[in-house]
């Protein structure tokens, strides 16, 4: 097993019940100093929209806001859905983020809308068939980084930033991709963990080494909920797997506060699926997790690893992820 895995934060800013969405984003704020002060190397945050209860739409702007908020830790995307968006306009955003923030930035790419379909259609512009052509925007996007003094549109800020750039994926196709590119590459096991030991071999067997990085690069995104007793660690979840049942039910509601027990909340196939689609989620007391972090590092060998905590109060869950770090650090 790799020691010393650089362990890092991702942030989806769930609003919850009774809470507004300036208070949800002063939470995330609060939360990221937390990660900054127990050594998380870095806070990513997601693009989704059409969502009443997720408020990460704005994902740049809220990059900017917590990297304001915060002095060492890299701020960034996971991701930015590139065709959602003109390569130009992205790396303007980055190249302004960037020379707000110099070596702080990453830019994590997707191709997933991350909605619906009929929002996905009012962001592309009825051009649904933008996501066919997500490798030649991620080298159109690197061209405006790179700079060419010939070209007539070039971007600023932008050209010259040196802002890292990942793959973003929960399937083989975009290892396949993040392999062929030489970029790094982290997989969404947190809501998709079906395909990780494939997508993982499948990125490392075809990477080939580019000016970016000279060998792979794998962090996988899981689930963390650590407090004292297992018991209030399990309670904790329940507030998570309301959130899945919700998804599977299509009856999206802000995140639920705990309650002491699932039993009369789900039935046993929608348990099946819900426990399912987190398989990989580490909940427990720090001597548990810790256990089951092993066994994990020991499989599937990371170079880093993120975790989302998707936690109702604010208070349990920076304790949670200080916990983590105490787990990372004891390795």
């Amino acid at each position: 097993m790799k020691t010393q895995i650089p362990y890092s934060f991702l942030d989806l800013a769930i609003i919850g019940q009774d809470k507004s969405t300036t208070a949800t984003l002063q939470d995330v704020l609060k939360v990221a100093q937390k990660a900054e002060k127990v050594g998380f190397t870095r806070l990513w945050f997601a693009e989704h929209h059409n969502m009443p209860h997720i408020a990460s739409s704005a994902t740049a702007v809220l990059i900017g806001y917590v990297a304001g908020g915060t002095n060492t830790i890299r701020v960034g995307s996971g991701g930015i859905m590139l065709p959602n968006h003109a390569s130009l306009v992205i790396a303007e955003q980055f190249g302004t983020l960037d020379a707000l923030y110099p070596d702080r930035i990453d830019l994590g790419l997707g191709r997933a809308p991350g909605t619906d379909q009929a929002t996905a259609m009012a962001l592309r512009r009825n051009d649904m068939h933008a996501v066919n052509h997500f490798p030649q925007q991620i080298e159109e996007l690197k061209r405006y980084f790179r700079g060419d003094d010939q070209a007539k549109v070039r971007a600023f800020p932008g050209e010259g930033a040196k802002v890292p750039m990942w793959i973003l994926g929960s399937s083989t196709d975009s290892a396949y991709l993040a392999a062929e590119l030489g970029l790094p590459y982290a997989f969404a096991s947190h809501f998709a963990p079906e395909q990780i030991m494939q997508a993982a071999n499948i990125y490392r067997k075809n990477f080939v080494a580019s000016e970016h990085l000279d060998k792979p690069y794998f962090m996988p995104c899981v689930n963390a909920i650590v407090s004292d007793s297992l018991e209030e660690s399990f309670r904790l979840a329940t507030s998570f797997y309301q959130m899945f049942l919700g998804i599977i039910r299509n009856d999206r509601k802000p995140m639920q506060p705990p309650c002491d027990s699932m039993q009369g909340l789900w039935s046993e196939v929608e348990e099946y699926h819900v426990l399912q689609k987190t398989s990989l989620s580490f909940i427990g007391d720090k001597e548990t997790v810790k256990q089951e972090l092993q066994n994990f590092f020991t499989i599937v060998e990371p170079d880093e690893v993120m975790i989302t905590t998707p936690i109702y109060h604010t208070d349990d869950r920076v304790k949670s992820i200080a916990l983590f770090a105490e787990i990372m650090q004891s390795f």
